[in-house]
């Protein structure tokens, strides 16, 4: 029989979750941490483990009650730990052996499991990219906003509904204007994250990259820009097609007819950047391709390493695998030359990829009019339906403080300081959105 404290020595009866996982890096090593929330009576915390943690708080109780046949996830010992589907089936693992040690009121009592649960303390854990030093008035940064058409937005003119993306510096929401009901994708960065690893010339060219792109259909359009005093905010396009990577994870593979397609939009769009002479390898939107993140380490397991993926890259050959055809093979021999100089756009850029046989079947100018029909169209029910977006996101809480700052006050073009880490951020378009 279970022995341990009585249950009227706790205040009160958790309610646990784990909703959602993210992925870390510490120096060189990478690893997931699975997001727990706890709930007490009015209180609500959050806080992150790793499956090492989960381990070994399940050998000790093991140990101690071993009549509660207490299970799991195994550990895994080959393969692949960062591929979603195991992933998922772990997080699904561990929700069930949490939600069992609180159902017991004995086990819920281990110091253990509410030391792992900081039940003592509790209090909300946030993770950098949410809520880091936010009421700390002393790490707030008074930034130089510089000409803007709209320095009156402001977080309160939206309601943030959803997490739909995230980043290393914040995340994505979608969000709804309140005066005019329109939805948009609000990306938000803390400028103390960015400001501590010396990223704001990055997050500065990601912003005149988007006022760059002002007509191109394949790319995310920026409505405009604000700040808070510790807050960056762009609002963009929301497309609700889903990102293309969450497609390609629920399907595996595309038929080289839907690939094409996709290709020819993202060389079409790559090509208008060159055209600018902009070099970009972060986010495209459009229709059909409405996140694609430019990152070798997603989609092939071989490049888990950072020095042997640079090492393959350089000098491994290229493995054939059956199915596609003679000249998807061709582009992406091409592509993949090893000699920058011979490699396929090199000379031409844009205008020699665009001729390659692989594209025979694609007129350019139907492409960029959109006159082509897409050779799949994502299933939705609503302008904000987020149906095709990874649950990972979608099903996060959305955090309080995205829609307040520091003081609640919002920085105006008045605001000025010495190093002027992000003058010019703000921006409004002059045309036609209907926000002025």
């Amino acid at each position: 029989m279970l022995t341990g404290p009585k249950m009227e020595d706790q205040p009160s009866f958790p309610n646990v979750s784990i909703p959602c996982h993210n992925e870390q890096r510490d120096k060189k090593k990478r690893y997931t941490v699975y997001k727990v929330i706890v709930n007490v009576g009015q209180q609500e915390w959050f806080v992150f483990r790793r499956y090492a943690e989960f381990d070994k708080l399940f050998n000790t109780l093991r140990k101690q009650f071993p009549s509660m046949n207490l299970k799991i996830p195994a550990k895994r010992i080959f393969g692949d730990n960062f591929d979603p589907e195991f992933i998922k089936q772990r997080r699904a693992g561990l929700h069930e052996f949490i939600k069992k040690l609180v159902s017991h009121p004995q086990l819920c009592n281990h110091p253990d499991v509410r030391a792992f649960l900081l039940m003592e303390k509790g209090e909300q854990i946030s993770d950098a990219s949410e809520d880091e030093d936010e009421k700390n008035n002393s790490t707030s940064r008074n930034i130089n906003l510089g000409p803007s058409a709209n320095p009156q937005a402001k977080p309160t003119d939206f309601d943030f509904l959803k997490v739909i993306g995230k980043g290393s510096f914040g995340k994505v929401f979608l969000a709804k204007r309140k005066h005019d009901g329109k939805f948009y994708a609000i990306k938000i960065l803390q400028k103390k994250i960015i400001l501590n690893r010396k990223e704001q010339k990055h997050i500065m060219a990601e912003r005149n990259v988007l006022l760059k792109n002002v007509k191109h259909p394949f790319l995310v359009g920026l409505h405009y820009s604000f700040q808070t005093k510790d807050k960056l905010y762009f609002v963009l396009d929301f497309i609700n097609g889903g990102e293309l990577f969450f497609h390609l994870q629920r399907e595996r593979t595309f038929p080289e007819p839907r690939a094409k397609f996709y290709i020819a939009e993202m060389a079409s769009a790559l090509g208008y950047l060159h055209s600018l002479t902009i070099v970009y390898r972060y986010h495209m939107l459009s229709k059909n391709i409405p996140i694609f993140y430019f990152d070798i380490s997603k989609n092939n397991s071989d490049f888990r390493d950072t020095h042997e993926m640079y090492d393959n890259i350089l000098h491994k050959p290229l493995t054939r695998r059956p199915g596609a055809s003679n000249t998807a093979w061709s582009l992406l021999d091409g592509l993949l030359e090893k000699d920058g100089k011979r490699r396929l756009g090199y000379r031409e850029d844009f205008i020699e990829i665009r001729r390659h046989s692989f594209f025979s079947s694609i007129n350019w100018d139907d492409l960029e009019q959109k006159k082509i029909p897409p050779p799949f169209t994502p299933l939705v029910s609503s302008v904000s339906d987020i149906s095709n977006f990874d649950p990972e996101f979608t099903e996060e809480m959305v955090p309080n403080s995205v829609c307040w700052s520091q003081e609640q006050s919002i920085v105006n073009a008045s605001v000025m300081e010495a190093d002027d880490a992000f003058v010019g951020f703000s921006y409004a378009p002059p045309s036609d959105d209907s926000f002025l």
